[in-house]
């Protein structure tokens, strides 16, 4: 049974992360904070995954450390969108625009 909640609990916690960066698409900093919620999820699941086999734990502090960059850059897009465009409405902005 705790096996059954430790592996149910982080696809739970995926799915639930999916539908937010699905179903909301108004503002940038709400879509990176459910990407986030996402990497997350993924990180639990490497970690109990690596724990149930016995592997060691370098990869997950890889994963950890490229999770880390990958939010960096996302709110340094974020603060640069919103110094050119004021704020961070994604219909405020257009790819097409320099």
């Amino acid at each position: 049974m705790l096996m059954l909640i430790n592996w149910v609990v982080p696809f739970m916690l995926f799915i639930m992360g999916m539908f937010v960066f699905v179903s909301n698409r108004k503002h940038l900093l709400s879509m990176l904070i459910s990407l986030e919620f996402i990497v997350l999820s993924m990180f639990l699941i490497l970690f109990i995954y690596l724990n149930y086999f016995s592997n060691e734990m370098y990869f997950s502090m890889m994963f950890l450390t490229f999770s880390v960059c990958e939010g960096v850059l996302g709110l340094s897009m974020l603060v640069s969108m919103v110094r050119t465009h004021g704020n961070d409405y994604f219909q405020s902005f257009s790819i097409l625009q320099c």
